[in-house]
């Protein structure tokens, strides 16, 4: 058994292809095909259900992955600890965000980051609070920056919050309420919403401030991404939408309002509860949040 085919059956796993897994190592198709299958027999377990139009985890395939996962890391780990220990900081330092994060200027950061540590390989991964979360406590990414209402806080990793910040709404510049100062919730309530897919951390969000005033709304339009889509969608004219107030300043030809009962979103700053790789420990240190447990 080699880390390159673990490697690969990772890359499957989360593409759920095998096109785009040799695309992203970097090999052709047939070869990581034959890896994996050489795998296979190796460990006398089929790991993908191939068929020519799904590919599909089987239960083996979920076991060796957790173990899979744990030995990559271990074996960059081990490479990262060894080039820490003579003085240079390498290896892989993958962050997940939110599209709305506003608390740390991103780019900035990852541009300081990179001129200070050159030989570290950055990923960012952009989702949603929930999934990001999952994604540490499975080590795929080392940090991440979430959202979530104040009654949610991050499970099962070491977190720190960042900052808090009030929801605006946001509507196009010829909609009735564009010419508003403030307007409440109850007015809101009556207008048809854009907003993210049920259930996640940035919709909870304002679900929760509408159900605590006792009232319901419209919400016509659902999107994965709270920036380009639902900022075009406002722009047309198709719903408005409630969004951070120090977000909104990065989205033009839209009009903000202040909500006078507007709900308090929280970002924060997670990492894995287990050793942290000297990558992200030098990218925690550069943020000035050094990575002792914090709650």
């Amino acid at each position: 058994m080699e880390l390159q085919q673990m490697r690969y059956v990772v890359a499957v796993a989360e593409t759920m292809s095998f096109t785009r897994a040799a695309e992203r190592c970097l090999v052709v198709q047939s070869a990581l095909s034959h890896q994996i299958a050489r795998l296979e027999r190796e460990l006398g377990a089929r790991l993908f259900e191939r068929t020519s139009r799904r590919v599909r985890i089987t239960p083996a395939g979920e076991a060796f992955l957790s173990a899979a996962r744990e030995s990559l890391n271990a074996a960059e780990r081990a490479a990262a600890e060894v080039s820490a220990a003579v003085g240079e900081v390498r290896g892989r330092l993958a962050v997940g965000l939110i599209p709305t994060v506003a608390a740390v200027d991103i780019p900035d950061a990852l541009r300081r980051y990179r001129i200070e540590y050159p030989q570290v390989r950055l990923g960012i991964r952009v989702g949603a609070s929930e999934d990001l979360a999952d994604q540490v406590r499975q080590g795929i990414i080392e940090v991440a920056f979430l959202g979530l209402s104040t009654s949610m806080r991050p499970q099962g990793v070491n977190a720190r919050e960042l900052a808090r910040d009030r929801l605006v709404a946001v509507v196009a510049p010829d909609h009735p309420l564009a010419g508003e100062r403030t307007v409440d919730l109850r007015r809101l309530a009556t207008e048809v919403f854009i907003d993210l897919p049920l259930n996640t951390a940035g919709r909870n969000q304002s679900d929760e401030a509408f159900a605590a005033a006792g009232l319901s709304r419209e919400v016509a339009f659902e999107v994965t991404t709270a920036d380009f889509m639902m900022a075009r969608l406002v722009r047309q004219g198709l719903g408005i939408a409630m969004l951070p107030s120090m977000y909104v300043p990065q989205l033009s030809d839209l009009t903000t309002i202040e909500i006078t009962d507007a709900p308090t979103r929280v970002e924060y700053l997670i990492w894995a509860d287990t050793g942290l790789t000297p990558a992200a420990t030098a990218f925690l240190e550069m943020l000035e949040l050094p990575p002792e447990k914090d709650g």
